[in-house]
C-alpha cells in the first residue's frame, strides 16, 4: 500500500466486524484508518478519554470487551501487557474472550509483550478453536495516524494471507516473520537496536558540543557516513538538523521513554531465556529505566540526551 494514499477510496477486505480492543494513543488512531477504509469495526476501551476520542474519531463502542467480541470475525487487542493479553483471552475474574468467540474467529494481537507471553496466547486461541497472530508496531503514534506503520507479523501462512488486508489499511510495510511469536521475536530485537543507537547518538552529539562541534556540522557528517541510523536522520535527539523530530517540540512523544524503558525489558527477557552473552542491550535497558523513572517516563526516548548532557562535567 502506499503513502496512505486516499483511504477513502479504498475498498476494505471481505473481512467481518472487528472488534478493537485498546484505543488508547496507538489503537485509537489504527481503528479510525480502518473506519475511513469503510471497515465494520466496534471498539472497546475501559479509559473515558480513550472512549470520548474514539467516538469523536467515529467508531462505534461497545460496553464491554465481551460484548465487542461476540459476533467479531476479528478480535484485535492493542493492550499494554502480556499479562493484560492473557487476562483477557482466559478470563481474569469470569469468561475470557477466548470463551464467548464465535468458532474460528482470528485474534489479532498489536500488543508489545514477550515472545513467550505470545506464544502462550497463541496456543490457547487454537486450543480453544480459533486462530491466533502476533503484529506488534513499529512507527510511534505519527505512523499510527498516518497509517504508515510496520507490522512484524508471526503467524501461518494462511492466517497471514486472511489479516494482511485488515493491516495494509493501517501500516505501509507488512512483514511476515514466521510462525506464532515471530512477530515479537522481531520487534524486541529491533528495538533494541534502537534503544541502543539512540544512546550512542546522544552521547555522540555531548561530545560534539563538549568539542566545539555545531549540531548541524556533526549531523552533516554523521548523516552521510558510517554513524547514519534512524535514531540519527529521523528522530535526531537535538533541534535543528530535522525539523520533525520531536526535540524541536520540547520532546513531546514520539516514542514515550516509559514504552522504550518496557520495550527493552522484554528484550532482557528474552536475552535472558535464550543465553544470548550481550552487553549493549541490558545497559541501555538500565539507562531507559532511569530515565522513566527519573521524569522521562511521558517525554520521547530522544530526551535521553538531557540526562546525558545533565550528568556531564
Amino acid at each position: 500500500m502506499t503513502e496512505n494514499a486516499a483511504m477513502s477510496d479504498i475498498q476494505a477486505p471481505a473481512t467481518g466486524l472487528i472488534a478493537f480492543l485498546g484505543l488508547g494513543h496507538m489503537g485509537g488512531p489504527m481503528a479510525a484508518n480502518l473506519i475511513k477504509a469503510g471497515h465494520d469495526v466496534i471498539g472497546y476501551d475501559p479509559v473515558p478519554a480513550a472512549v470520548e476520542a474514539a467516538l469523536a474519531h467515529g467508531i462505534p463502542m461497545a460496553s464491554t470487551a465481551h460484548e465487542a467480541a461476540a459476533e467479531a470475525a476479528v478480535v484485535l487487542t492493542m493492550l499494554p501487557s502480556g499479562k493484560h493479553v492473557l487476562d483477557a483471552y482466559r478470563g481474569a475474574d469470569g469468561p475470557g474472550l477466548l470463551s464467548i468467540a464465535k468458532p474460528n474467529t482470528l485474534f489479532l494481537d498489536c500488543s508489545t509483550i514477550n515472545v513467550d507471553e505470545a506464544r502462550e496466547a497463541a496456543a490457547l486461541a487454537v486450543e480453544a478453536g480459533h486462530r491466533s497472530v502476533d503484529a506488534p508496531v513499529s512507527g510511534g503514534v505519527v505512523g499510527a495516524e498516518a497509517g504508515t506503520l510496520t507490522f512484524m507479523v508471526g503467524a501461518l501462512p494462511e492466517d497471514f494471507e486472511t489479516v494482511r488486508p485488515v493491516l495494509e489499511l493501517m501500516g505501509k510495510r507488512i512483514v511476515h516473520c514466521g510462525d506464532h511469536g515471530a512477530g515479537q521475536a522481531a520487534k524486541v530485537c529491533n528495538n533494541m537496536i534502537l534503544g541502543v543507537s539512540m544512546i550512542a547518538v546522544a552521547e555522540a552529539f555531548v561530545l560534539g558540543e563538549k568539542l566545539g562541534l555545531t549540531h548541524q556540522a556533526l549531523f552533516d557528517v554523521a548523516s552521510n557516513a558510517s554513524g547514519q541510523c534512524w535514531a540519527l536522520t529521523t528522530n535526531c535527539p537535538v533541534p535543528g538538523p530535522v525539523p520533525t523530530s520531536p526535540a524541536n517540540r520540547d520532546y513531546q512523544p514520539g516514542f514515550a521513554g516509559a514504552l522504550m524503558a518496557k520495550d527493552l525489558r522484554l528484550a532482557v527477557n528474552a536475552l535472558e531465556s535464550t543465553g544470548v552473552a550481550a552487553e549493549m542491550g541490558p545497559l541501555a535497558s538500565r539507562i531507559y529505566d532511569a530515565f522513566a523513572a527519573g521524569g522521562g517516563a511521558g517525554r520521547d526516548f530522544s530526551g535521553i540526551i538531557t540526562e546525558i548532557r545533565d550528568k556531564s562535567v
